[in-house]
Formats: structure tokens, C-alpha cells, sequence
């Protein structure tokens, strides 16, 4: 697979029927082995070598928007319970535009959580969301995750 701008790690991977499969170790199980989800995979071991508590991250969480059913990929939450940080990962190969950041965004409108991350295991951007102020603005890098 291809090199991500990511940390590498040990991770595990099994064959069946002449197709992939990839350890999730949040999701407990192997999952398809797509780039995105090399991506996704890559960007939690990511926020686990931050210090992110690997029990407050969830993979997949199912959120309705304008009567869609939708998933976000990454899920961070507070210690409190509360979404603290939403990811959104694309393959290798998307490039990420005005368009990805928007399908986060929206995404987060249901969440509302403090910190976005856009990522495609080439490049990352995160942001800081006001809502306040109805305005989010770009950070420099992974936002550290609260200790009480």
C-alpha cells in the first residue's frame, strides 16, 4: 500500500477470497482493506500515538442528516462523553477540496464537535469550530486532547 504522511505502524492484515482485510482495532474486527480505509486506519493509530484514549474514538458513527443516513469516519469524544473531535478521511488519491471540507462540516452540524480534521493520509488540515460565532478557522496541527 501506499506511504501516508502519517506515522507507520504495526498493523495486521488478512486474505480471504483473494481480497483484503485490515485490523480495526476500534471496530474490534478486519475490515475491507480500501486506500480510504488505509487512511482511516493509519489516522487512528495517529491520534492513539497523541494520547487520544483509544475507548472515547469511534469509527463509523451513524448520524442522519436532511433524513439521510450518513457516517462519519472518526469520532472523538470528550472525556465528559461529549464529541470533542470529527475526522473525515478520503483515499490517497481524492484530493481534498472546498467540497470535502463542506461534507464535514455538515457532518459536524449534527455532532458538534469542537475540532474537524480533513485527511487523506497525504495531506490533513484541522480546524476549530465557533459556534458562537458560526465560523470555524484552520489550526496548525492536531489539536491535543483534553485532560481533566
Amino acid at each position: 500500500m501506499l506511504q501516508l504522511n502519517l506515522p507507520t505502524y504495526d498493523y495486521k492484515v488478512q486474505k480471504r477470497e483473494n481480497k483484503l482485510f485490515i485490523q480495526d482495532i476500534i471496530r474490534k474486527k478486519y475490515v475491507r482493506l480500501t486506500p480510504e480505509e488505509w487512511v482511516r486506519q493509519h489516522f487512528i493509530h495517529f491520534l492513539l500515538s497523541a494520547n487520544y484514549p483509544k475507548a472515547l474514538i469511534s469509527v463509523e458513527s451513524a448520524l442522519t442528516y436532511n433524513k439521510l443516513n450518513k457516517r462519519s469516519d472518526i469520532l472523538v469524544y470528550d472525556s465528559s462523553g461529549l464529541p470533542f473531535f470529527l475526522v473525515e478521511c478520503k483515499a490517497p488519491n481524492v484530493k481534498l477540496t472546498r467540497d470535502t471540507l463542506q461534507q464535514a462540516l455538515v457532518y459536524n452540524s449534527v455532532q458538534q464537535a469542537s475540532f474537524v480534521a480533513i485527511t487523506n493520509g497525504l495531506q490533513h488540515f484541522f480546524f476549530k469550530v465557533d459556534y458562537l460565532n458560526n465560523k470555524f478557522e484552520g489550526i496548525p496541527q492536531l489539536p491535543p486532547y483534553p485532560r481533566t
